[in-house]
């Protein structure tokens, strides 16, 4: 797992966050998760309560390396330096879910197709897959409020996404949040993967359901499979299994 610092700019533990940051961004691309400049992923700076990394805007994801990340506060002031500055949309949805819920260190927001093609469906995520009950318990709705994500409108996502980790944005796309980036990196691989059956299911005429009894134990393992007494709290086996990853195939994240 690389940590080299090109610099003395930023401190041991901020670098490896800004690390970890940019090697989800370099995941995603590879995932076909961009959507030009149009969505965002951060990460809180260790040691503080109010202050996260995001995408400098103006960058594709494939693009971002860990000292291009921009530094950012909860009111929206930009701490570091950014040709383009940040995504608006970045500063209001990641500043309001951090101000909101000091146990989030890390938030991913797409516009996937299948993320959104579910988030559009009346039903939301069915439960027709293993993958998708195991979310059950994690998922909210946020109905859509327009482009224009001021300060109210915030609020009520904030409000939508409540205790969840997991928020379909109506007709918006898809938002996972978690106590690391690989937590969130994990909630919405697996997010992605229920959605993507749900689509290739509904080509038939119909789908057939987990039947009810057989969900309660997948919706139990859902609960805790991130958590403290898992086999991979936050999913840290996960993420280090995709940082091998990104090591090997993008080593340049790490600059």
């Amino acid at each position: 797992m690389q940590t080299h610092r090109p610099s003395d700019d930023f401190p041991a533990e901020e670098w490896q966050a800004r690390c970890d940051l940019a090697a989800a961004y370099r995941l995603a691309a590879a995932n076909g998760w961009h959507d030009m400049f149009g969505t965002h992923f951060s990460l809180r700076v260790p040691g503080t309560t109010d202050q996260y990394l995001v995408n400098p805007a103006g960058y594709f994801f494939e693009e971002i390396t860990a000292s291009s990340l921009v530094r950012i506060d909860t009111h929206g002031r930009v701490l570091s330096e950014s040709r383009y500055g940040v995504n608006p949309a970045a500063d209001h949805i990641h500043g309001s879910i951090f101000a909101a819920r000091p146990e989030v260190g890390a938030i991913m927001h797409l516009h996937s197709v299948a993320g959104t093609g579910v988030s559009i469906q009346k039903a939301g995520l069915l439960p027709i897959s293993q993958s998708a009950v195991i979310l059950s318990s994690h998922v909210r709705y946020y109905d859509y409020g327009g482009a224009d994500l001021d300060d109210a409108e915030c609020r009520k996502l904030v409000d939508a996404l409540n205790n969840g980790s997991v928020l379909f944005m109506r007709n918006h796309g898809t938002l996972t949040a978690g106590h690391t980036i690989g937590e969130a990196f994990a909630l919405m691989t697996r997010l992605e993967r229920a959605c993507h059956i749900q689509l290739a299911a509904q080509l038939a005429d119909d789908v057939t359901e987990i039947p009810l009894m057989l969900r309660e134990d997948l919706t139990k393992l859902g609960t805790r499979i991130y958590s403290a007494d898992s086999w991979s709290p936050a999913a840290s086996l996960e993420w280090a299994a995709f940082r091998r990853k990104a090591d090997r195939d993008y080593p340049d994240y790490a600059t």
